[in-house]
């Protein structure tokens, strides 16, 4: 049987590079990313290279505004509070329903055993299999527009995953280990406390991504590993 690829255009492919770029740490924000840049470095077109950036600045991970060149956006404070909490909200509304079924996604669990074997592996690697966690919980509630308001979100939640993970302020096996206890709380059917582990969870994340991007901590930071 043949296999099946996934057609890319040459917009897509360039836009995907940059975005792992931006988000692998090797674009720090601030950098600037000029039109005629991007197409002499891809060797493409400069309406090509217009086309990539723009997919990118719809993303937020590229800023700019009329007649500038785009940059690498860099984080308020605020923005990185602001991203988690449209997580958690979402997420929050999530784990309850998922804990009145009692139903904890398959693909949730493989996701979080890849991040269990990485505990030992740059903090950086952790990223793709802690969105994949996260997003199999969405989709397990069965709503495509759901999954597609949340994916809305996937590359700012990814930017800041990032951050995090590139600057070691979470140990991987905390992550892990709580992954895990909202599980075993979902299959319990207890709706309170997987989402209030959710907050904590999410939580110590965004306040030292915050004190990491020049604001003062909340208490949330300093909240003790709760498994």
């Amino acid at each position: 049987m043949p296999a099946h690829v996934r057609a890319v255009s040459i917009i897509e492919a360039v836009a995907e590079d940059l975005r792992r770029r931006v988000l692998g740490g090797q674009l720090e924000p601030g950098t600037a990313l000029a039109e005629t840049d991007v197409a002499e470095t891809y060797d493409v077109a400069r309406p090509t290279a217009k086309m990539a950036i723009e997919n990118l600045v719809r993303e937020n991970l590229l800023q700019r505004s009329a007649h500038k060149t785009a940059r690498v956006v860099r984080l308020s404070p605020d923005d990185a509070r602001d991203i988690y909490l449209s997580r958690e909200v979402v997420e929050a509304e999530v784990l309850r329903r998922l804990a009145r079924k009692r139903l904890a996604p398959e693909r949730a669990r493989k996701a979080n055993a890849e991040i269990a074997m990485l505990i030992d592996a740059s903090p950086g690697e952790i990223v793709e299999p802690d969105m994949r966690f996260h997003t199999a919980l969405i989709d397990a509630i069965g709503s495509p527009r759901l999954s597609r308001t949340y994916g809305s979100l996937a590359s700012e939640v990814v930017f800041c995953m990032s951050q995090v993970q590139g600057a070691s302020l979470l140990p991987t096996e905390l992550i892990a280990a709580e992954h895990e206890r909202i599980l075993e709380l979902i299959e319990a059917g207890d709706e309170d406390g997987a989402a209030a582990l959710l907050a904590i969870h999410i939580g110590r994340a965004r306040e030292r991504l915050a004190e990491r991007l020049g604001g003062v901590a909340g208490p949330e930071a300093f909240v003790p590993p709760t498994v």
